[in-house]
Order: C-alpha cells, then sequence, then structure tokens
C-alpha cells in the first residue's frame, strides 16, 4: 500500500509538471513560431488551434476592391481573442481568401507571449538590445522599427519614446533610442 502511495504522487508531480511546461510551450515566440502557430499551419487549421478561442476573420472584400473607403483593408486577417475577450494575435495569411493558405505573419497583442530570453510586449528596448542583435533600424510613419533576423521579427516602438515628432523621416540610429522605449508592436514573420 505504501509503494501505491508513492508511485501515485510521482505521477501526480509529473502531471504538473508536463501541464505546466504545456501552457509555457503555448506563450513561447520563436523563429517560424508563436505558440501553437507554425510556418506549416494553414488558415483552416485555426479554428482547430484555437478552439477554446474566439477567432474572428475580416476577409479582403475584392468585389468593393473600387470603393471609395479609405480604411479599406486589402489584406485577409484572423484575429484571436481569449476567453475572456482580450485580443492576443492577429494573424495574416500569404494569400487573400485562401483556407489552404499559410499564415505570413503574426502580430502579438498579449504580453503572456515571450521569446526564451524573456522578451515581450512589457520588455524595453534595453531588454531587447542585450538578448538580441538588432540587424537594422527602419524609420516609419509613427514608429522605429527593429529587426531581429534571429526571430525573423520586427519590433515597433514609438518614436514619441525617442523624442521624435511622429512624421519625422530622419534616420535613427540604435543609440538614439532610449533604454527604457517601450515595445508598441511585435510581429513575426514567416518563411
Amino acid at each position: 500500500m505504501l509503494i501505491n502511495k508513492k508511485y501515485l504522487i510521482l505521477i501526480l508531480v509529473f502531471s504538473i509538471v508536463f501541464i505546466q511546461c504545456s501552457q509555457k510551450n503555448n506563450f513561447i515566440i520563436e523563429k517560424d513560431k508563436v505558440g501553437p502557430l507554425t510556418n506549416e499551419i494553414t488558415i483552416s487549421d485555426l479554428s482547430i488551434i484555437f478552439k477554446n478561442d474566439s477567432v474572428v476573420s475580416n476577409l479582403y472584400d475584392s468585389i468593393s476592391e473600387n470603393s471609395q473607403s479609405v480604411f479599406s483593408n486589402e489584406d485577409d486577417e484572423y484575429i484571436i481573442y481569449s476567453k475572456k475577450g482580450d485580443k492576443l494575435l492577429e494573424i495574416a495569411p500569404e494569400k487573400l481568401n485562401d483556407p489552404t493558405s499559410k499564415i505570413k505573419s503574426v502580430q502579438i497583442f498579449n504580453s503572456n507571449y515571450k521569446t526564451e530570453k524573456g522578451i515581450s510586449l512589457k520588455s524595453t528596448f534595453k531588454e531587447i538590445n542585450e538578448n538580441y542583435r538588432i540587424n537594422k533600424v527602419e524609420n516609419t510613419l509613427t514608429s522605429a522599427t527593429l529587426f531581429i533576423d534571429e526571430l525573423n521579427a520586427t519590433i515597433a516602438i514609438d518614436k514619441k519614446d525617442l523624442g521624435l515628432n511622429a512624421f519625422s523621416r530622419e534616420p535613427i540610429q540604435l543609440e538614439q533610442i532610449p533604454d527604457n522605449a517601450k515595445v508598441k508592436y511585435f510581429t513575426i514573420w514567416f518563411n
């Protein structure tokens, strides 16, 4: 009887560790991987992968292509919301209106998603710069976009954090970015 209790406790401990590791992997960011999403996943797989969450699709309507709307979206997007209604991810497919399409990019909206080095939406420029090689900085309309080839990622930092005018087109150097500048957008690009 004593042996059975020891085995039962051992099985319980292994089960808890397995569940915790499994949950951690649901929020890991790596090159070509965001949580359960990989570069092999198709759009039709999203409803299965996120069966406990909500998948909202905003599809490009080619019929209204000639409309005069300024807010016209020329890409399909699939937005993942948690059970609580929190926006988790925004997924763009490679091909429009094609459920067999692979994923082009995943924009992250939830700080539970982290790289193995702990980088998330809550990270600062200093943390990013200390953990990853920033291959390029690009000046966009309202952000400085950091390109991190190791993750095949772009991380945007608001120009306000740099003390620059939003519409400034002057080149941005890494040295200009303050250590405490926060992440505005975090996107993983799939190959």
